[in-house]
């Protein structure tokens, strides 16, 4: 199976890159960070604090989520829009540390890259846990200047707050027990800083098209 496995901090484009590389490579794409927002909302709705770790856990395994194309489905409705709150956002790397949701979350993810064949999936330890056989591990990252610049052209705000934002978001995912944020050991680091996405997403394609001809002779 081909994978092809890009992590990075918040902020990292990697949402956006991975589905070009997907574009590109006629791969599947798999977005993780919707699997987690999903197991956020629907904890939400339910009324569950979201440090309630064995009520969370009981969500992340018994949810249902699928993908349509760039469409996100929980339990058959369809939440693109609503995942990507504010609400939403606040809460999500709480329920992303936590070990019980991090263990449902990758037996999902795995379970679908098998049904798929491969894919291009994104996070933050898909190199190094989910999939540490991936055909290529990429590692993107930006200037934390540069990733809050980012956010604020998406979906506007207060630069200073989002920064903020960035950098107790990465304290979070590079302090938690389970899968800490860091590049696989064999990963090619990207730095995205001052690149456009075509000069990313080139890259990135390239390197997957360098494995895969060194693979095979």
């Amino acid at each position: 199976m081909a994978v092809i496995a890009i992590d990075g901090p918040a902020g990292a484009g990697k949402s956006t890159v991975a589905k070009l590389v997907a574009e590109a490579t006629g791969l599947p794409y798999l977005d993780t960070g919707a699997m987690y927002r999903c197991v956020a909302l629907l904890s939400t709705r339910t009324g569950i604090d979201s440090s309630n770790e064995s009520s969370v856990a009981a969500i992340a395994e018994s949810i249902d989520i699928t993908f349509k194309g760039v469409q996100c489905w929980m339990n058959g409705e369809d939440v693109s829009q609503e995942i990507r709150s504010a609400e939403i956002a606040s809460i999500v790397s709480i329920i992303a540390a936590q070990s019980p949701v991090r263990t449902a979350m990758r037996t999902q993810q795995q379970r679908w890259i098998q049904q798929q064949g491969g894919g291009v999936v994104e996070g933050r330890d898909i190199g190094t846990v989910v999939f540490p056989n991936a055909e290529l591990k990429v590692f993107l990252t930006a200037s934390p200047e540069e990733r809050a610049s980012r956010r604020v052209g998406q979906s506007g705000g207060d630069l200073k707050e989002i920064a903020f934002n960035i950098a107790e978001r990465d304290r979070i995912d590079s302090e938690r027990v389970d899968s800490p944020l860091r590049p696989a050991g064999d990963a090619v680091v990207v730095d995205s800083t001052g690149l456009t996405i075509t000069e990313v997403v080139d890259l990135i394609v390239d390197h997957f098209t360098h494995s895969l001809e060194k693979r095979h002779g």
